[in-house]
């Protein structure tokens, strides 16, 4: 006779995965359909319908150190199939929620990234910072046409945005850190030398999307703007070096290669973004199951893309000092998009890259 199990159900985590989006979790009732029509399960490894059992459980330890919650991508065809509505996607949504959260350093930005109220003060923190840098920087003095360093001085930008990195990356590696700790507790394991070659494959190409059914069209969306963010987020970095050591110097030419990269990577990224928004507003089903975590993000790195366009379109047209309104705004959205990356949906990059790498080591050790 095996041993008995003492669960320990931890209700303020059923009450945050409902309220996170996983609302329709109770309805389950254990068929197991989830599990037959997901395509992105492994056989040997089937979900969602074990953690939708630990999930109204309320198996909090468990769900957070658990990688198969960052094999979903949530494309709609368990929820589509479910018999009871409960929605297995949605819920999955909000344990990774849960698990960002979980597993943030410092942990009260991570609440404050979770709650849309304190989101608010987010913002008013950045929009200080660049007013103060605005009225209290020191200039380099006028230029002859109207450019964005004559208010927002390229050295101060600069020595914030890479301070902001650094911190940034130090928050990243510590989450990343806890939820690896918690990988080894669980028997999991972290060994992902031998899968995160096939792993970075599979995100750059955003393969496992092409086996969803119902929203398989959701792919051409992410590639878009996950290609597009990484080339802007590249040519933001060299260029800051650059401008640092004394290679480059701002605004760079049209005809400019870098410029050229630089701008087919905001309208790569862009209409990524756009499909991606319209296909949540054009779904009822989608919409209906958007939380306010997945709308955060989208909308922040759509306003980010879409002033930083609206910046550049304004000063090379020379007409109206409004553009200096507008590049305030696209560096407060970039300030938020950043310091809020390892508690936002963006961190899922780096979470999902982790878990698929030790299920696909955890397989080939087999």
């Amino acid at each position: 006779m095996s041993d008995a199990l003492l669960l320990h159900p931890d209700i303020d985590f059923i009450q945050s995965v409902m309220a996170s989006g996983g609302e329709d979790l109770k309805k389950c009732m254990q068929c197991g359909t989830c599990s037959a029509v997901c395509a992105l399960a492994p056989e040997d490894a089937a979900f969602p319908r074990k953690q939708m059992f630990e999930a109204q459980w309320g198996l909090k330890d468990r769900l957070v150190a658990d990688p198969a919650i960052w094999l979903c991508h949530n494309c709609g065809d368990c929820t589509s199939y479910c018999p009871r509505g409960a929605r297995p996607g949605d819920v999955f949504t909000a344990l990774r929620r849960q698990a960002i959260e979980h597993f943030a350093y410092p942990r009260f930005m991570g609440r404050i990234v979770a709650n849309p109220k304190a989101l608010i003060a987010l913002f008013l923190a950045a929009a200080l910072v660049f007013w103060t840098v605005a009225l209290w920087a020191p200039k380099s003095g006028p230029t002859p046409g109207l450019e964005f360093a004559n208010v927002f001085p390229i050295p101060v930008l600069e020595a914030l945005f890479f301070s902001l990195s650094g911190l940034v990356l130090v928050a990243f590696g510590a989450g990343l850190a806890r939820f690896a700790k918690a990988l080894k507790t669980s028997g999991a394991g972290v060994n992902l030398p031998a899968g995160l070659g096939a792993v970075l494959v599979e995100i750059g190409t955003h393969a496992r999307f092409s086996k969803c059914g119902k929203n398989e069209n959701q792919r051409l969306g992410h590639l878009l703007a996950f290609w597009g963010f990484l080339g802007l987020a590249f040519m933001g970095t060299a260029v800051g070096i650059g401008t640092m050591a004394g290679l480059v110097r701002t605004p760079l030419a049209l005809g400019n290669p870098w410029k050229i990269f630089a701008n087919f990577s905001a309208v790569v990224a862009l209409a990524g973004c756009l499909i991606l928004l319209l296909g949540r507003i054009r779904d009822p089903e989608k919409r209906a199951a958007s939380a306010y975590f997945d709308w955060f993000f989208l909308l922040t790195l759509t306003g980010v893309v879409m002033t930083g366009i609206f910046s550049e379109l304004l000063r090379l047209t020379q007409a109206t000092r409004v553009m200096y309104g507008i590049y305030f705004v696209h560096l407060v959205l970039i300030f938020v998009l950043f310091l809020s990356a390892p508690y936002s949906k963006f961190a899922h990059l780096l979470y999902r890259t982790v878990a698929m790498g030790v299920m696909k080591t955890a397989k080939a050790q087999k």
